[in-house]
């Protein structure tokens, strides 16, 4: 792992992913677009945050973990769970309140638990969890790290430093990945947040990468060492600027047009579409497909029934 103490990945914008990161992402493009169609049709009961335009970000991490590693999600957390467990359906029973649903139906879109891996929907709350499982992974399972995904609005949080605090105390194998889409529900990260998440890392000692590319090889060709560090007990806050391009949750976005302007020019997908032209439109129309038939085949499931799947 580079010593520095921060380091910035960047790339033109225009760089395509590989074929199997491209589908993936696309996967979760079309999964959380066909849940915003749901709940419009009035098909889905509770609420749901998607990631449309950060998709990138779990799928590029993904390769890099291992199955002794655990991952805490958050409320926007349906791209982390498809990224590393490639189940599309599983969750989709599991919002849909269907047999097959991951946790029954009872943990719908926000928290779902799975080998390792648990989503929830309160700000803040995985960071002190995950700080606690990486001390007993530094202990009982030397070589396996805790990652917590957290968004730029979760800084807010005093159990944030508590938890940075302890990691870097006790050198704990802990991965912290920001996706920092300069909104916090509808404030601005200009608003809600002093100084830099880079500033509060080094605050602790903790090490920070900033990553600005959307092509997930290349994030992981220059972020591989890092977390090969967090193993050997070195935390990280590795923070993506990303953006944000649907609501934060269903149809409430309160964004200006200009925003919502830049936000969709930035978007991975266009940028995709336009650099790969009949490749990307095939590979997109092909996940689109498959979102649909599974919304289909998943609608058609009798209701889950706890002890039942």
């Amino acid at each position: 792992m580079t010593d520095q103490l921060t380091t910035t990945i960047e790339k033109a914008p225009d760089a395509p992913p590989a074929d199997a990161d491209l589908a993936t992402m696309l996967l979760i493009r079309h999964f959380e677009l066909a849940l915003l169609d749901l709940f419009a049709r009035g098909e889905l009961h509770g609420t749901t945050h998607t990631c449309l335009g950060q998709e990138y970000v779990p799928v590029a991490l993904a390769p890099l973990l291992t199955g002794r590693d655990y991952v805490f999600s958050n409320h926007r957390g349906h791209g982390h769970y498809i990224a590393r467990f490639g189940d599309p359906a599983g969750l989709l029973a599991e919002i849909m309140g269907r047999e097959g649903g991951v946790c029954h139906g009872v943990g719908g879109s926000q928290h779902v638990f799975r080998d390792r891996y648990l989503s929830t929907g309160v700000q803040g709350e995985s960071l002190p969890v995950a700080t606690g499982v990486a001390l007993h992974l530094k202990q009982h399972e030397p070589g396996a790290l805790a990652l917590t995904y957290v968004g730029d609005g979760t800084w807010g949080e005093g159990a944030v430093y508590e938890a940075l605090n302890m990691a870097s105390l006790w050198r704990l194998p802990l991965l912290v990945v920001v996706e920092n889409n300069g909104i916090a529900q509808s404030t601005p990260t200009s608003a809600q947040l002093a100084g830099t998440i880079r500033d509060r890392a080094a605050a602790f000692g903790c090490a920070h990468l900033r990553v600005g590319s959307t092509d997930p090889a290349e994030i992981r060709a220059v972020a591989g060492p890092f977390v090969e560090g967090v193993r050997e007990g070195a935390p990280l806050v590795l923070e993506f600027v990303t953006n944000r391009l649907g609501p934060h949750s269903k149809g409430d976005d309160t964004r200006p047009d200009a925003e919502l302007r830049r936000v969709r020019a930035a978007d991975w997908h266009a940028r995709c579409a336009e650099a790969l032209g009949e490749p990307f439109a095939v590979a997109d129309a092909a996940a689109a497909d498959r979102v649909a038939r599974l919304v289909g085949e998943v609608a058609a499931r009798p209701p889950a029934v706890w002890g039942r799947g």
